[in-house]
């Protein structure tokens, strides 16, 4: 059970369709009713923080989840808050026009100097909330809430938040073709040939003496060059990406409030 509205902080946020929008940093009370009217929700590391109603929530417990009664699409598109953490009537204006929350109805109606605290899980949700991304008619200056106008003025500025995110830049394959070339290659080789061999005999008594029509023959050989195609492996390829790191230079326009004094003698200005 909540028995206080610092009891919120730190609760999940979730969107009417169950769709997680963040958690809950701080919570705006209506100085006039003392009901909850606004959180203020961290939707990211580097995103600032967003206002979302409290018009309608509900509790729930096991764990601790706050669901509001907007989309979170509308959370991110809405106004964000000032550096300083304030709320002024003008800003608070234009989050009832996005929101589509009627100003006379958007406190936390089950919070409240006069609503005791609801049970996580039991939440009741007599609030109205808005449509979301419907806007609603300014109100007229007789329906306004109880002002909040603080006796100062903001200034704001923009801000660089820089960050990298990796996108596709190219795209590298490998393709295995055939191709045909022509090869020479000399090749050693050998071949019988015959020639006449004479040789006189000394002694004619040591071999007959045959005489009419004979003849002898012999067989030649010669090498011949044959070809054959085996296929065999030769080298592995393969695709290495490397990171190469190196600077970029980013050149961005940002703009920031000036305030003047007007009405005076004196040409101050603040910065």
């Amino acid at each position: 059970m909540a028995q206080h509205v610092e009891d919120l902080i730190g609760d999940a946020v979730y969107d009417q369709g169950g769709a997680k929008i963040g958690k809950v940093k701080r919570v705006y009370v209506d100085n006039a009713s003392g009901a909850p009217t606004w959180a203020s929700v961290s939707t990211g590391l580097f995103s600032e923080d967003s206002l979302v109603p409290l018009a309608g929530a509900q509790l729930r417990q096991d764990p601790a989840e706050l669901q509001v009664r907007v989309r979170k699409e509308a959370v991110k598109t809405a106004p964000h808050l000032a550096h300083d953490g304030l709320i002024t009537q003008d800003s608070e204006n234009d989050l009832f026009v996005h929101y589509g929350v009627d100003p006379n109805r958007a406190g936390w109606e089950d919070y409240g100097r006069h609503a005791g605290p609801p049970t996580r899980g039991d939440a009741r949700t007599t609030g109205t909330a808005g449509v979301t991304g419907t806007a609603a008619p300014r109100p007229t200056a007789p329906d306004m809430p109880e002002t909040r106008r603080p006796d100062f003025l903001v200034r704001s500025e923009e801000r660089l938040n820089i960050g990298t995110r990796q996108e596709v830049s190219g795209h590298a394959r490998l393709h295995k073709y055939v191709v045909s070339e022509e090869q020479t290659i000399t090749v050693p080789t050998s071949h019988e040939e015959v020639h006449i061999e004479r040789e006189p005999i000394a002694d004619t008594s040591a071999l007959p003496a045959d005489f009419g029509e004979q003849e002898q023959e012999v067989t030649l050989h010669q090498d011949r060059v044959t070809v054959e195609k085996e296929m065999v492996p030769v080298e592995r390829v393969r695709l290495v990406i490397d990171q190469v790191d190196e600077d970029q230079t980013i050149t961005e326009t940002v703009r920031k409030e000036r305030i003047e004094i007007e009405g005076m003698d004196r040409e101050d200005k603040l910065r």
